[in-house]
C-alpha cells in the first residue's frame, strides 16, 4: 500500500506540481512561500496518505494543505517578525473560489495567469525565459543554466531578481484585459519561441540541437493553446512542430548540420507535419492570420515537398512577401531573399542580400554571410564565396556550424586552420534574440 501510494505522489508531482504552484502563488501573492508550501504539501502528502487514504481530488488537497503550511510557516516567523503574522491572518480568511476544498477544481486553471506574469514586459527577456522554465515548467538552475550555456549563479540571480520585480512592481498576477492581450500576449509567444528556438538550433556550443529545450517550448506551446486558443499560438505550435519534425534529419552522425535540400525525408515525423498542417488550418480558417502563422505555412510548404526539387519556392516567396510586410525585419527579408534565389536565380538572391549586408542591420549576422556566400558558390565566384565563409566563421559560436562552414572553406581550396573553441563573446541568451 505504501510502496503504491508514494508512485501516487511521485507521479502526481510531475503532472500536477506547477499546476498546484500556480494556484498557491495566486492565492499567496509570493513565488518563494509558494515554493516553500509546495514541497511542504507533498511531503504532508507521503506522510499521511499511506495512513489516511488518496483524498478524492489530489490536487485540491495539495493547495490547501500547502495554503495551511504557508500559514503556519509565517506564524513561526511572526516571533521575529510582525508583518508576517498579519500576513499570516490575512491568507488565513478563505480565499474566495476556495470554500470547500473540493471546490478548488472548478477554480480558473492559473497556469495562464502565471504564464503572463512570468512573461511580463517589464521584466528583461533573459529574466523572462529563465522564471518561465522554473516556474512553468519546473527546470532547476542547473539545467537552465546549462541549456544556455550561463553559470547557475547568473540564472539564480536572474529569477530571484525578477521574482523580487514582480513583488515590488505590485506586477499583477492575472490575464491582462482584452485592451493589452495583443500586445502581451506577443511577449509570451516571443519567449515560448525562444526557449524552443535554443533548442532547435543551439546558438552557441557543441551541439547543433537541444531536444530537451525544443521539447519544453512545444510543450509550453500546447499548454497555452489549451488555456488560450488563440490564432497566433495556433500558429506558433504549429510552427515548433513543423520545425521539430525535421530535427532528427538535421545534423548527420558528426553531429554537423545537414542542408535542408540534402536532408533524408524518410526520417521527418509525419505525424507532427500532419497535426502542424491542421493548426494552420485552424488559424486561417479564424481570418486572423499573423506572423507565426504565416512563418508555419512557409515550414509546411517545405514539409509537404517529397523531395527539395519538387518544393513550391514560388508560394514560399510570395509567402515571404506577405510576410515582410506583417512583421517586417531583416532575419525574414535575408529568408525572403533566399526564397527569391530558388524561385529566381542566385543573382536575384544574391542582389537582395548584398543589400542588406550594404545597410549593417546583419553585420554581425553570420547566417547573412554564409547565404550570401552560398549564393556567390553557386555563381561560380569562388573568390567572394570564400571571403564570405569566412566572415561567417569569424561571427559563428556553434562547434557544429563552425566545422560545417571550414568543411565549405575546404571544398572551395582555402584551408583552415581547425578550431575546437569559438571566438569568445559575451552569451545573450534569450535577451540577444
Amino acid at each position: 500500500m505504501s510502496a503504491r501510494v508514494h508512485a501516487l505522489v511521485e507521479r502526481i508531482y510531475r503532472h500536477e506540481s506547477r499546476r498546484v504552484l500556480a494556484t498557491l502563488i495566486r492565492y499567496l501573492g509570493d513565488f518563494d512561500l509558494a515554493e516553500e508550501a509546495l514541497h511542504d504539501a507533498f511531503m504532508a502528502a507521503v506522510d499521511q496518505w499511506p495512513r489516511e487514504g488518496v483524498p478524492d481530488s489530489p490536487r485540491a488537497w495539495l493547495v490547501s494543505a500547502g495554503r495551511f503550511k504557508a500559514i503556519d510557516r509565517l506564524r513561526r516567523r511572526a516571533r521575529f517578525d510582525a508583518s508576517q503574522g498579519a500576513l499570516a491572518e490575512r491568507l488565513d480568511e478563505a480565499p474566495r473560489g476556495m470554500g470547500d476544498p473540493a471546490d478548488i477544481d472548478a477554480v480558473e486553471d492559473d497556469r495562464l495567469r502565471l504564464i503572463f506574469t512570468c512573461c511580463h514586459p517589464a521584466l528583461p527577456a533573459s529574466a523572462q525565459v529563465a522564471l518561465t522554465l522554473r516556474e512553468i515548467c519546473g527546470l532547476t538552475t542547473e539545467q537552465i543554466a546549462h541549456a544556455f550555456l550561463t553559470r547557475p549563479a547568473t540564472v539564480a540571480q536572474r529569477i530571484v531578481r525578477a521574482k523580487a520585480k514582480i513583488r515590488d512592481a505590485g506586477i499583477p498576477y492575472q490575464v491582462p484585459e482584452a485592451s493589452e492581450l495583443a500586445e502581451r500576449l506577443e511577449s509570451v509567444l516571443s519567449v515560448i519561441y525562444l526557449v524552443f528556438n535554443e533548442g532547435y538550433a543551439a546558438s552557441t556550443g557543441e551541439r547543433m540541437t537541444q531536444g530537451e529545450l525544443a521539447e519544453e517550448g512545444i510543450r509550453l506551446g500546447r499548454l497555452l493553446l489549451d488555456l488560450l486558443p488563440d490564432s497566433e499560438v495556433m500558429g506558433l505550435l504549429a510552427l515548433m512542430l513543423l520545425h521539430e519534425a525535421r530535427r532528427v534529419s538535421r545534423t548527420d552522425v558528426a553531429g554537423e548540420p545537414v542542408l535542408l535540400a540534402d536532408q533524408d525525408r524518410g526520417l521527418w515525423n509525419r505525424p507532427m507535419i500532419a497535426e502542424g498542417r491542421a493548426l494552420i488550418e485552424r488559424a486561417f480558417a479564424s481570418g486572423e492570420v499573423g506572423a507565426y502563422t504565416l512563418q508555419a505555412a512557409i515550414a509546411a510548404v517545405h514539409a509537404q515537398a517529397a523531395s527539395a526539387e519538387q518544393t513550391n519556392w514560388a508560394r514560399i516567396a510570395s509567402l515571404y512577401d506577405v510576410l515582410a510586410q506583417a512583421s517586417p525585419s531583416p532575419i525574414i527579408e535575408l529568408n525572403r531573399a533566399v526564397a527569391v534565389a530558388m524561385r529566381d536565380g542566385a543573382e536575384a538572391g544574391l542582389a537582395l542580400v548584398d543589400a542588406l549586408l550594404a545597410r549593417g542591420e546583419l553585420a554581425d549576422y553570420h547566417l547573412a554571410y554564409a547565404a550570401r556566400a552560398d549564393l556567390c558558390r553557386r555563381l561560380g565566384d569562388n573568390a567572394r564565396a570564400r571571403v564570405a565563409y569566412r566572415q561567417a566563421l569569424e561571427l559563428s559560436e556553434q562547434l557544429p556550424e563552425r566545422a560545417f562552414l571550414e568543411r565549405r572553406l575546404a571544398e572551395l581550396g582555402d584551408i583552415v586552420a581547425s578550431e575546437t573553441t569559438p571566438p569568445h563573446r559575451e552569451k545573450g541568451g534569450a535577451a540577444s534574440s
